[in-house]
C-alpha cells in the first residue's frame, strides 16, 4: 500500500510537470536585423526598442489598438504645476532578481537617459530633474511647459539602481565606441519576459516571467529571434515553419505569401519616413572629387540631388508598392504633417541638370554615399538605384554599405558624406523629428540625429518655441512653418513612408503596429 501511494504521488508529480508543458507556445519570429546593445539608454532604433520591452518596462506604454498612453510602471500622474509632474508607481512590482522596483529607480533610470553616452536625448527634452518624494512617488521637473511628455516617457525603461551599480552600468554604452559594459550584454528588468541568450547576428532566446506583476491575453511562454539577413532565407525559414512570423518579407515575396493556405499576410502605412541626410558641415568633403569646397553646402546642388530622384519609380520597381513618395520628414500620422508640406519638389532630370551647372558643377562630381544592408526593407536596391539616377546628371557616388550595428555608429560619427535614414515617431509628434533632425546640434538631445549638421537659425528658434508651447494651434502653426523651412532649404531628401508588411502562419493572431513592434502582450498562438 505504502509502495502504491508513492507511486500514485509520483505519476500526480509528473503530471504536474507536463501540464504546463502542454501549454507553453514559443513564438518564434525573424527580420533582416539584429540589435546592437541590451543596455536600454544607448542606442536608439525601433526593432531594439520594441524587443527591449519584452524585458524591460516604462512608466507608461502605448495601448497597441488605440495608441493613447496608458499605466504600465506607473499608476498615475499629475500635473502640481505647468513644469511639475507627479508620478505615482505601481506597488509589488519585482524586478527579476526579485528586488523591489521604487521610486529610488525610476529617478535614477531617468537621470540615466540624460547621461552624456545616452541616445535617448530626445525622450528626456524638456526635463530638468527628477526627485524621490517617497518610496512610491517622483516628481518630474521641466525646463518649461511639455505638452508630449506622456508619450516621451513611454520610451524611457527603467532599470534597477542596484544592479547598475554593482555591474558597472552606472553609465549607458557608448554607442560611437568599442567600450562595453555589463549592461550590453546582460538585461534584468520587470518585464514580462527574461533575457536567457543571446548570441548576436545568431540567435536570441527570452523566457516568460513567472512573476511578472501584470496579465495579457498572448499565450507565449518562449520566444525565439532571430535576424536572418537573406530576404530568400528568412522567407524559406517561413515556409518550412522554422519560425512563426517575418517582420520583413522582401517586396518580391508577398503575393506568393498572401496565396499560400498556411499563411497571412497584414500590412499598413508606418509612421516612419525614409530620408537621405547630406554633410552641410564640412569644408572639404572626405574622398571628392571636389577639392577645396563642399558642393553640399549649396543648397541648389543639394535640390539638384532630390529632382534627380524618381521616388515614383523606386516605390514601384523596387519596392513594389511598399512606400508612399514623402515630401517632408513626417508621416500623415504625425501630428504637424499636412498635404501642403508632404508636397514633394518634381522628379526634373534637366532642371537638376540646370541647378548643378548654376551652382559651378556642370560637370558633376564624385561623392561618397552610405546605406545600411538589413535595416529597411530593400535598402541596399534603393540606394544602388539612387546612385543610377544620380549618374544620369553627373554625380558619381560611391556606394558603400553596412550592417546595421556598424552603420549607426558611423553616421552617428558623421563619417558619411550622404547617408539614408529611415525616421520613425515614437511620440507621433513633429517634435520628435524637428529636435532629432534639423535643430543645430546641442544639449539634451538637440540634433541627436543631425549627422549632417544642418543649422538654420530660424529653425533653432522654432523648434525651441515647439518644445514648450501649449497652445495647440499655434504649436500647430510653427510645425509647419518648421517642416516648410527643411523642405525649402533642403535640409535633407525625403524619399517615401514606408509600408511594413507582416508574414506569419495562419495560427498566429497580434496586433499590425504603425511603429513596426510586434508587441508580445497581444500575441496568441493559436
Amino acid at each position: 500500500m505504502q509502495l502504491k501511494r508513492l507511486l500514485l504521488s509520483m505519476l500526480a508529480a509528473s503530471a504536474l510537470t507536463v501540464v504546463p508543458a502542454v501549454h507553453a507556445k514559443t513564438f518564434k519570429w525573424a527580420s533582416q536585423g539584429e540589435i546592437s546593445t541590451w543596455d536600454i539608454h544607448s542606442q536608439n532604433n525601433a526593432l531594439q526598442n520594441g524587443i527591449h520591452a519584452y524585458v524591460y518596462e516604462s512608466l507608461v506604454y502605448y495601448n497597441s489598438k488605440t495608441f493613447e498612453v496608458e499605466p504600465q510602471l506607473a499608476t498615475a500622474w499629475t500635473n502640481v504645476s505647468p513644469t511639475q509632474m507627479r508620478i505615482t508607481l505601481r506597488q509589488g512590482v519585482k524586478f527579476h532578481d526579485g528586488s523591489a522596483f521604487t521610486a529610488d529607480d525610476a529617478v535614477y533610470s531617468i537621470q540615466r537617459a540624460m547621461a552624456k553616452t545616452s541616445n535617448y536625448g530626445p525622450f528626456v527634452q524638456g526635463i530638468d530633474r527628477v526627485a524621490k518624494v517617497d518610496a512610491g512617488t517622483i516628481d518630474i521637473f521641466l525646463k518649461g511647459p511639455n505638452p508630449v511628455l506622456l508619450r516621451q516617457l513611454t520610451e524611457l525603461r527603467m532599470m534597477s539602481k542596484a544592479w547598475a551599480e554593482k555591474n558597472r552600468s552606472v553609465e549607458p554604452k557608448d554607442i560611437k565606441g568599442t567600450d562595453e559594459n555589463f549592461a550590453h550584454r546582460n538585461a534584468m528588468g520587470t518585464g514580462p519576459f527574461t533575457l536567457e541568450s543571446w548570441q548576436p547576428d545568431v540567435r536570441m532566446v527570452l523566457k516568460r516571467n513567472p512573476n511578472w506583476w501584470g496579465t495579457m491575453d498572448s499565450n507565449v511562454t518562449e520566444i525565439v529571434y532571430t535576424p536572418i539577413k537573406s530576404g530568400a532565407t528568412r522567407i524559406a525559414a517561413l515556409l518550412s515553419g522554422e519560425v512563426d512570423m517575418v517582420l520583413d518579407p522582401a517586396p518580391q515575396d508577398l503575393q506568393r505569401l498572401r496565396s499560400s493556405a498556411d499563411l497571412k499576410v497584414i500590412d499598413g502605412l508606418e509612421n516612419r519616413t525614409l530620408f537621405l541626410g547630406m554633410d552641410q558641415f564640412r569644408d572639404e568633403l572626405v574622398g571628392s572629387s571636389v577639392k577645396g569646397k563642399n558642393p553640399l553646402k549649396d543648397v541648389r546642388v543639394r535640390k539638384a540631388l532630390y529632382q534627380a530622384i524618381d521616388v515614383n519609380a523606386l516605390t514601384r520597381n523596387i519596392l513594389r508598392g511598399l512606400g508612399k513618395p514623402a515630401g517632408t520628414l513626417v508621416a500623415p500620422q504625425v501630428a504637424g504633417w499636412s498635404e501642403t508640406v508632404g508636397k514633394r519638389f518634381p522628379y526634373d532630370v534637366e532642371a537638376s541638370k540646370k541647378l548643378l551647372a548654376e551652382a559651378g558643377y556642370g560637370d558633376g562630381f564624385e561623392v561618397d554615399f552610405a546605406c545600411p544592408n538589413n535595416r529597411y526593407i530593400s535598402d541596399e536596391a534603393i540606394c544602388q538605384a539612387i546612385t543610377a539616377m544620380w549618374a544620369r546628371v553627373g554625380v558619381k557616388a560611391r556606394l558603400r554599405t553596412l550592417p546595421t550595428v556598424n552603420y549607426f555608429p558611423m553616421i552617428q560619427r558623421s563619417e558619411a558624406s550622404i547617408y539614408l535614414l529611415g525616421w520613425g515617431v515614437p511620440t507621433f509628434d513633429g517634435l520628435y523629428s524637428l529636435q532629432s533632425l534639423v535643430r543645430s546640434v546641442g544639449t539634451g538631445g538637440d540634433g541627436n540625429y543631425n549627422v549632417g549638421k544642418y543649422s538654420n537659425e530660424r529653425m533653432d528658434y522654432l523648434v525651441d518655441r515647439i518644445k514648450v508651447e501649449t497652445d495647440a494651434p499655434v504649436r500647430a502653426r510653427m510645425m509647419t512653418e518648421a517642416l516648410q523651412l527643411s523642405n525649402d532649404t533642403v535640409s535633407h531628401i525625403p524619399l517615401y513612408d514606408q509600408v511594413i508588411p507582416w508574414a506569419m502562419k495562419k495560427n498566429v493572431d497580434l496586433v499590425h503596429r504603425a511603429d513596426n513592434r510586434v508587441d508580445i502582450r497581444t500575441v496568441k498562438i493559436n
